[in-house]
C-alpha cells in the first residue's frame, strides 16, 4: 500500500511520520512517500493534502498539470485526506476574511463554501478537544493554524463543529479537516482514513 503525500509545500514531513505511525500501529504493510509528479501520483492508493499555503499549492499544482490528475483519482474512488489547505484545495468555493471570493485554483472535489482563515491570523492559533463521533473517534485534540471554517456543506456528512463552525467533513473517501490531526500527537485521524483504502 502507497500514500502518497503531496509535497510541493506544506507540513509534509508531519504527514509523512503521521501516516507510517498508523501504518505500524495497524499492524499494516504499506509506506508513505512524497509525490510531486503526475507519475509518482498515479502510483500511490491514496493522498494525502497538506496543510500550508492553499493559493500556492493550488497555483503550482496547476501549473505542473496535476491538479486535473488528482481530480481524476478522486473521481475513481481514491482516498484522501485533506488537511487545512488541503480543505481549501478539495472545496467548491472560497472567500478570505478580508479580501472576499478568492479566484484560486480549486479542485472542486467537495460540494463546500467555505473561509480562508476564519478564526484570525498565525497568533490566534490554538488547540481545542473536539469530537469526531461519526468516525468513532469521541475526542481529538484539534490543532487549528490559520484554519478555514466551512459555512455551507451539501452532500457531505459534518463531521465536527466549534459552535456553528463546521471543521471537518466526509464524502466517500474524502476526508477533510480545518484543523491538522498530524500534529495531535494522535494517528487517529490517520488510521480511520487509512482504512478506507
Amino acid at each position: 500500500m502507497k500514500i502518497g503525500i503531496l509535497s510541493i509545500q506544506g507540513d509534509t514531513r508531519e504527514n509523512e511520520m503521521a501516516v507510517e505511525c498508523a501504518l505500524q500501529e495497524m499492524n499494516l504493510d504499506g509506506k508513505a512517500m512524497p509525490v510531486k509528479t503526475a507519475k509518482e501520483i498515479d502510483c500511490v492508493d491514496a493522498l494525502v493534502l497538506p496543510g500550508g499555503e492553499s493559493t500556492t499549492i493550488g497555483t503550482m499544482c496547476q501549473e505542473d498539470g496535476l491538479l486535473g490528475i488528482i481530480k481524476d483519482k478522486i473521481d475513481s474512488g481514491m482516498p484522501v485526506l485533506g488537511i487545512c489547505a488541503g480543505l481549501v484545495l478539495l472545496s467548491g468555493a472560497v472567500s478570505d476574511k478580508v479580501t472576499g471570493m478568492t479566484q484560486q485554483p480549486l479542485l472542486q472535489a467537495l460540494d463546500v463554501t467555505l473561509e480562508r482563515n476564519s478564526f484570525g491570523r498565525q497568533i490566534y492559533s490554538f488547540e481545542k478537544e473536539i469530537s469526531l463521533d461519526a468516525i468513532g473517534i469521541p475526542r481529538f485534540n484539534g490543532v487549528f493554524i490559520r484554519a478555514p471554517t466551512i459555512s455551507e456543506a451539501k452532500n457531505t456528512e459534518i463531521l465536527s463543529r466549534i459552535d456553528q463552525n463546521i471543521t471537518a467533513v466526509k464524502k466517500d473517501k474524502i476526508i477533510a479537516t480545518a484543523f491538522h490531526p498530524e500534529l495531535a500527537g494522535d494517528t487517529s485521524v490517520h488510521k480511520y482514513f487509512i482504512g478506507l483504502i
